[in-house]
């Protein structure tokens, strides 16, 4: 299976939907497993929450920590308070506030910048779930003590054919699938594929939450896919550039290893990019490398693009010649040449954003013309990719030496 199929957004909503479908349809030989290994089976999403917990503190990815320990509480919660009949005591009305606050503080994650688990930030999220905490105990306390004397035939009624859970809260929690769900269709971030899994069989476990060895399952298959996600993500932070999201020298690497019989390979360089970082300082220069490498993206022909390091990028054409490829190197150079990048000073940039809108045509403002030089070179004139990728970079260093803004094919 390809790895741009597995990353696809489709891909990633619809993979745990037929996990799910897959598991509902041997619900029968899930039970008889789980009941088999019982103590196993319910330690285990402890297990595979607080190794999310551990590898998320690795590679720093806080914001994932945040929803595995969201999911870690939730099933600790239900392991140890919702294990009677839904309709004594207070149960029913603890599993309803769990249903209505554990999407809440999943998607609350994405208030908070990505870091380390010891930042500032994941304290201050404990505190917000602390304070989920204090407010349902509250709740439940009010309603043993006799208030919300009408609760079960207003807000706690069901409809037992669907689900033992009041149908409001069905109804919302189908809603929040659909949101994180369209999250993942249209950013198609790890993080997104993460708060979605979480909410999907969150939601699962608590509207069949009368079937037996269900919260187990669900929330085990929740870890696993957590786990997978994290892997995917310290994936795309060794193979990927953080800050143009491309490819890295590494992927290039790896894919160098076998470019196919027939291939052409680019070196692309800014033109003059010292001079932006020394006129305008490192972060436009920055923003100058996020704007080339957006450019270089939309290139047709099937291309593979990679940052190679500093202010040169790698295009690969997999069964193109140099002359093949040319034409869509030609597009891609013309589309940057024509393409302005606003500079504005940050010194002097308004603090209120409505003002400062309206005055964004005035002297803070400038905009500077970026051009590339690209060296290309191919398979008829080097097999080893290795020195392919030498040879296109001498062409480059031509494409400079003659007036730069130009493409040069190794010969």
């Amino acid at each position: 299976m390809s790895s741009s199929l597995v990353t696809s957004p489709w891909f990633r909503f619809a993979f745990p939907l037929m996990l799910l479908a897959a598991m509902w349809y041997g619900m029968n030989n899930v039970i008889v497993l789980t009941r088999a290994n019982s103590g196993l089976a319910g330690g285990l999403p402890y297990a595979l929450f607080l190794s999310s917990i551990a590898i998320a503190y690795i590679f720093k990815q806080s914001r994932m920590a945040m929803v595995a320990c969201v999911m870690l509480i939730s099933y600790w919660i239900i392991q140890s308070r919702l294990q009677s009949p839904l309709y004594t005591g207070s149960t029913l009305l603890e599993l309803s506030i769990l249903s209505f606050l554990l999407p809440v503080a999943c998607l609350l994650s994405y208030a908070f910048k990505n870091g380390d688990l010891l930042s500032r930030a994941f304290f201050v999220y404990l505190i917000f779930l602390a304070l989920f905490g204090i407010w349902a105990y509250i709740t439940v306390d009010y309603y043993v003590s006799g208030g919300f004397g009408s609760l079960k035939d207003t807000f706690l009624f069901s409809v037992p054919e669907i689900s033992k859970l009041p149908f409001i809260l069905v109804l919302y929690l189908l809603a929040m699938i659909g949101v994180t769900g369209i999250f993942v269709l249209t950013k198609n971030r790890i993080m997104d594929v993460f708060i979605y899994t979480a909410v999907l069989t969150s939601a699962m476990t608590f509207i069949f939450f009368q079937l037996q060895y269900v919260s187990s399952t669900m929330f085990s298959l929740s870890g696993a896919l957590m786990m997978l996600y994290l892997i995917s993500a310290s994936y795309e932070m060794a193979f990927n550039d953080q800050l143009t999201q491309l490819p890295g020298r590494h992927a290039l690497d790896i894919d160098m290893r076998s470019p196919g019989r027939k291939f052409a390979i680019a070196m692309v360089d800014i033109d003059h990019f010292k001079s932006f970082n020394d006129s305008y300082g490192h972060d436009t220069g920055d923003d100058v490398l996020k704007l080339v490498a957006s450019r270089i993206r939309l290139i047709k022909g099937k291309a593979r693009i990679y940052r190679y390091g500093g202010e040169e990028f790698t295009i690969l054409f997999k069964g193109k010649t140099a002359a093949q490829a040319y034409d869509y190197l030609e597009a891609v150079r013309k589309d940057i040449e024509q393409y302005d990048l606003v500079i504005r000073d940050a010194n002097s940039r308004p603090k209120d954003d409505k003002f400062g809108a309206s005055k964004r045509s005035d002297k803070r403002s400038r905009s500077v013309n970026i051009t590339i030089s690209i060296g290309v070179c191919d398979s008829s004139l080097e097999r080893n990719a290795k020195e392919a990728i030498k040879l296109a970079d001498e062409a480059l260093y031509k494409a400079k030496k003659g007036g730069r803004n130009r493409i040069e094919v190794a010969s």
